[in-house]
């Protein structure tokens, strides 16, 4: 695979951080353009952010000057690159995420500003790679060649890699969920350490609805120029607890199917859609079960598949519905960087990134340069 050139919209924040640690020696996709707020614009990187990971910034990275969050030229009067990693919150990527798609980028977001608009995919690549034909229904992807594709919310990301091959295999009626989310999903400086220390914080803002809105997408199929939704209820209680990073959900399902623990084993064990793709991030199991008592646990087992595997446990019958899990991810890297980097990957493997800035069916000489 060529190594194609890369931005970062949202740089210094949080996810942004999470990207540039994905994307460094990323054998598919290079750095070569950061963009910030304006306070952050015009200065180093490693001066306008304050790294957070535990690997080191890279010294390329940190000499890189934060641009202005336009898609207009780079320092130097180079283009920006056409593939634009997106680390903004929802309202700032509401006015900004456009303006790049209408420039010809294929905008790969991380924020929710656009999930459930209807011709936007929402994609977890093993779940529902087949959304990303929406792509070709969006005007931007007529006008300018350019357009968006979004990961879903960190908590739902876990939760819809352990129901797809249960849904595909028994379908799903109705699920209830609680979540325990870590104080890494609030970005920095997020959450006071007096309200999170010792505690839980049993709320927080638009993150239930959000969960229910988004399986039913992700779960869902493609019916020309939308989806339509599964039809199944989800109850979600979303909880803020003192965990840095990984978040653990307890998860009850009601199947239209009889189900027995032998079958849902095997449906998990056997889930494996992108082997044989050799995507770069892709785990090679994305769907993980132990069989101890007590596990997952955030502390030993959000970094399986190198962050990007979902882990599950505890596995047993439920007294109100059928069957009863606990599922656990890691909420910064398979819950959004590393999402919205599959979803590159699978965009690349699959020939999208090929032809950005050409408007459908215009010709070859009529393309942006890249």
């Amino acid at each position: 695979m060529e190594r194609r050139r890369v931005g970062i919209l949202g740089a210094t924040g949080m996810v942004g951080q999470r990207f540039i640690q994905l994307l460094h020696n990323h054998p598919w996709f290079e750095i070569t353009w950061l963009a910030a707020s304006d306070r952050s614009a015009g200065k180093a990187y490693g001066e306008a952010c304050k790294w957070k990971l535990d690997t080191p910034l890279p010294a390329k990275i940190a000499a890189m000057t934060v641009q202005p969050n336009t898609p207009e030229l780079c320092e130097g009067g180079l283009p920006i690159p056409k593939i634009i990693f997106a680390a903004l919150g929802a309202d700032i990527a509401r006015g900004l995420e456009p303006k790049f798609a209408a420039a010809g980028c294929a905008v790969i977001s991380n924020s929710s500003a656009f999930r459930m608009v209807k011709d936007v995919p929402l994609v977890v690549p093993e779940v529902n790679a087949g959304h990303l034909d929406l792509i070709e229904t969006q005007a931007w992807r007529r006008e300018s060649g350019g357009y968006i594709v979004t990961n879903p919310n960190c908590s739902a990301i876990g939760l819809v890699l352990a129901l797809k091959p249960l849904e595909e295999r028994f379908g799903i009626e109705s699920m209830f969920v609680s979540t325990m989310q870590a104080v890494s999903g609030a970005g920095y400086p997020g959450v006071p350490s007096l309200d999170i220390l010792g505690n839980v914080v049993p709320f927080i803002k638009n993150e239930e609805e959000k969960m229910q809105e988004e399986v039913g997408k992700l779960l869902g199929h493609v019916r020309g120029d939308h989806i339509e939704m599964l039809d199944a209820k989800v109850s979600a209680h979303c909880n803020r607890v003192p965990v840095e990073d990984g978040h653990t959900e307890c998860v009850s399902v009601k199947f239209r199917k009889k189900a027995t623990r032998e079958e849902i084993l095997a449906a998990w064990s056997e889930f494996a859609p992108l082997r044989g793709q050799h995507l770069p991030t892709a785990p090679e199991q994305p769907v993980e079960f132990d069989t101890a008592v007590d596990r997952p646990q955030p502390r030993l087992d959000r970094m399986r598949g190198n962050g990007m595997a979902a882990t599950v446990g505890r596995l047993r019958e439920c007294p109100l519905l059928d069957w009863k899990f606990v599922v656990l991810s890691h909420n910064t890297i398979r819950g959004a960087a590393g999402a919205a980097l599959l979803n590159a990957e699978i965009l690349a493997r699959t020939g999208r990134l090929d032809k950005l800035g050409v408007p459908t069916g215009a010709t070859q000489g009529q393309a942006v340069l890249a």
